[in-house]
């Protein structure tokens, strides 16, 4: 490997780990998000479990190209959130650490 280079691919291999975490926090963020919606409104008792599979059909159907959010997926999320709401900063943690 050329020398002259190799600060400038120190940059780009950094930027790219910074953009994963990045990615990763905002995704734990919409997982934690949609997983505390869903468990609101289940516990509310505004839906009931098949509106889950709903959803999960209506984004399939209306968004296609939005993938990873299938009636299993969308349960997950909400079982992520209420394993972890109960530790705040556990929950913090989770957010920051993506």
């Amino acid at each position: 490997m050329d020398k002259r280079f190799i600060d400038i691919i120190q940059l780009i291999k950094y930027s790219r780990i910074n953009a994963i975490k990045v990615v990763n926090t905002e995704l734990i963020n919409l997982y934690w998000n949609i997983g505390e919606h869903i468990s609101k409104k289940i516990e509310l008792a505004e839906w009931g479990d098949s509106v889950v599979s709903e959803l999960a059909k209506y984004i399939q159907q209306n968004e296609p190209d939005i993938k990873g959010f299938s009636d299993k997926n969308l349960w997950r999320m909400k079982q992520f959130y209420e394993i972890y709401k109960g530790f705040p900063n556990l929950s913090t943690l989770l957010r920051e650490i993506g």
